[in-house]
């Protein structure tokens, strides 16, 4: 244990602890006595510690004899003070006056006044403030002091709550008083010391003197500096140099303090880089070093800003050339797309002729007009597409966005396009342009409004009511438009894929077909073709089932099951129904050939005015089903016939209509198969029986 000798006036010494010691500061701290006299209830006197007792006259001029407890520090001519800014004196007890002498020579003493009249008033103010406890400060500098009460203050009249009084010095911020020290002797039985704080020097000499004996220099390290004292009694301390820790006194005892240790050294982002006595800090790109705080990083707009710009100058550089880059990419292909689908064809001969009502639209015009092909401008979908309601100048149109291109036809699709676009026919769906620049050309048809013969027939709406006169007229106004694409079509153009989903109604409910002519769009290898079949079962001509090839009485069986329709308001396949019946075009031949075909005709046109137009239409539709191709109408006949029954349905005077006669006109027209050239046709790839498109696909 670390002591300090305290020479006492009786000549004795006492050794006291040194609980540390601050080398930078000049300071240490030690462990003092606490000084107290108790009132004795019996002898009606006070009691004091045994021991220690000193007469006041040896030291001064008190005007009265008092004990001294322990007497305090009394350094002689060594380099100790007691600290007056650190410590107290301080003073517990309810009718107590302690007294600290400083100064032997000229008495001068400190005093404090501790009172209170019950435990009550103790225990309200609870501080040290003067009830029950007072502190004062030490207001001159000294290397001894006594410690002495005042006998004209005693406990005996509080001597039911509080027996002694105690008086110390100590260091103040390790004082906390409490109420037990009035109450009990807890102090005074306990041995209990208290920390005081006294300040020390090396001698009494400045630093400019020290240095100057080298032998007698007490700061020894190489990284060490000299400060003078400020006790005002000379002497100096010796310090490690900035960014040095450790024993001044001592060789080499002054180590460089790692500053970089200590994570906050350098405040975020910054690097700490440590050196001999010191350290740095280095800031992140962006950010610059505060020269009032080289710690702290402080952002350096100007080149965040500076580099920000730059970021988004290159980035809309290299965006730009992307752009540019992919444009040409783009374009590169478009032309591609173009060339393959014969556009450069079609294009001279839109040039060479100015009256040629076909335009090409790019694939961006399409795109904006359909709001890039957004779900709500769907107008249905279907096995080969999908078909997109667009606006082109104004104009409303229907735009076919296809899934498959023949590799085999591309080429022809331009020619395909200068044929079909010279189709002129009010009952056919016209052709307004294409778009060449995809990979699969899309269509663009003039739109039709009210939807598709099927919807018409199929899912008619509550209480309407279609009469026969009605059918009849969209049945002949169908057959003139598909003898039209078979007779006066140059070449002649086999629909291919006629049925109810492909008769649209325009506004004013005239039948209009579409879908013609697009099989350069079909894949025909054997695979897809099994899959093409399945999709138009019910409609398609079974002798081309068997051998794959296409003619105008393929187009003629297949309206003959859109004459079924018409009549019976059936759906062609019903899957709901008992097998020997889910087929429409087997079921009516069965009924034509046991006379039942009135249980299939709908209730709406069933009047016996009307069964013998019925069975005229019947008639024609049985041999438009024949099996065998050279035994069905040509569809001329069949559009004239149509008329013929229409015109006896709007006036039955004109002739008495003979189903007999219709049946031996039929047959006796002339059945020839014509071997005309296939320009185009289009197969639905899947019969949707709930198809939605209301324009030409």
């Amino acid at each position: 244990m670390a002591q300090i000798s305290n020479y006492t006036s009786n000549d004795s010494w006492i050794s006291y602890e040194i609980l540390d010691i601050s080398l930078s500061l000049g300071q240490a701290r030690v462990s003092s006595r606490i000084f107290y006299q108790c009132y004795n209830s019996k002898t009606k006197t006070e009691d004091y510690p045994t021991g220690y007792q000193f007469s006041v006259p040896s030291y001064g001029q008190l005007n009265h004899s008092a004990l001294y407890q322990f007497p305090d520090l009394s350094f002689g001519d060594r380099p100790f003070w007691l600290n007056t800014k650190k410590n107290k004196f301080t003073v517990i007890g309810c009718n107590t006056l302690g007294y600290l002498l400083l100064d032997a020579t000229t008495n001068y003493s400190v005093g404090c006044l501790s009172s209170c009249d019950s435990l009550h008033t103790v225990m309200k103010y609870g501080s040290c403030s003067g009830i029950g406890c007072c502190q004062t400060a030490i207001s001159r500098e000294t290397n001894w002091f006594y410690v002495d009460f005042d006998e004209r203050y005693n406990n005996s009249e509080v001597y039911n709550f509080s027996h002694c009084s105690y008086a110390m010095v100590v260091e103040e911020a390790e004082f906390n008083f409490n109420t037990t020290y009035i109450t009990t002797d807890v102090l005074r039985y306990s041995n209990a010391t208290l920390p005081i704080v006294i300040d020390w020097a090396i001698g009494n000499m400045t630093c400019g003197i020290a240095q100057s004996n080298k032998s007698s220099y007490a700061c020894r390290s190489d990284h060490s500096v000299c400060l003078n004292s400020t006790s005002g009694h000379g002497g100096y301390l010796c310090n490690c140099s900035h960014g040095y820790q450790g024993n001044p006194y001592l060789e080499g005892g002054c180590q460089d303090i790692d500053e970089c240790a200590n994570q906050d050294a350098c405040s975020k982002p910054g690097k700490c880089h440590n050196f001999q006595g010191g350290y740095r800090c280095s800031c992140s790109f962006g950010w610059r070093t505060n020269h009032n705080n080289p710690g702290q990083c402080n952002l350096n707009v100007a080149l965040v800003i500076g580099t920000a710009i730059g970021v988004v100058v290159l980035s809309f550089l290299v965006v730009g050339i992307y752009v540019v880059l992919q444009g040409r990419n783009l374009s590169k292909v478009k032309e591609k797309y173009f060339q393959q689908h014969g556009g450069w064809i079609l294009l001279e001969k839109i040039k060479s002729n100015q009256g040629f009502g076909f335009t090409i639209f790019t694939k961006q015009q399409v795109e904006q007009a359909t709001n890039n092909f957004g779900s709500a401008n769907i107008l249905g979908r279907g096995g080969q597409g999908t078909v997109y309601r667009g606006t082109l100048k104004d104009q409303t149109v229907a735009i076919k966005k296809c899934k498959f291109v023949d590799e085999s036809k591309k080429k022809e699709f331009g020619k395909e396009m200068l044929i079909l676009s010279q189709i002129n026919h009010k009952n056919i769906v016209k052709i307004l342009g294409c778009c060449l620049e995809v990979e699969v050309p899309m269509l663009v048809y003039e739109f039709i409004p009210n939807g598709t013969l099927y919807h018409y027939i199929h899912f008619k709406k509550k209480g309407s009511h279609i009469s026969l006169a009605t059918r009849l007229r969209i049945a002949h106004e169908s057959a003139e438009a598909l003898a039209y694409l078979h007779t006066s079509a140059s070449p002649p153009i086999f629909h291919g894929d006629v049925k109810s989903a492909n008769i649209l109604l325009d506004k004013n409910y005239t039948a209009k077909v579409s879908d013609f002519g697009a099989s350069i769009l079909v894949p025909t290898d054997e695979a897809q073709f099994v899959t093409l079949v399945q999709g138009t079962c019910g409609y398609l001509d079974p002798e081309y089932m068997q051998s794959s090839q296409l003619t105008d009485k393929s187009d003629v069986y297949s309206f003959g099951v859109v004459l079924l329709e018409l009549l019976t308001s059936k759906p062609v396949i019903d899957f709901d129904a008992p097998e020997k019946e889910r087929n429409l075009s087997s079921r009516f031949l069965s009924a034509m050939e046991e006379n039942k075909m009135k249980e299939l005709v709908d209730d709406e046109i069933k009047h016996e005015d009307d069964m013998g137009l019925i069975w005229a239409v019947a008639e024609l539709a049985k041999e438009c089903l024949c099996m065998k191709r050279e035994e069905r109408p040509m569809m001329k006949n069949v559009a004239e016939e149509l008329h013929r029954i229409s015109k006896l349905k709007h006036h039955p005077w004109e002739q008495e209509y003979n189903t007999e006669e219709t049946e031996t006109l039929l047959s006796e027209q002339s059945r020839h198969d014509n071997d005309i050239e296939l320009t185009s046709n289009y197969i639905n790839i899947d019969q949707e029986a709930e198809e939605s498109i209301a324009i030409g696909r």
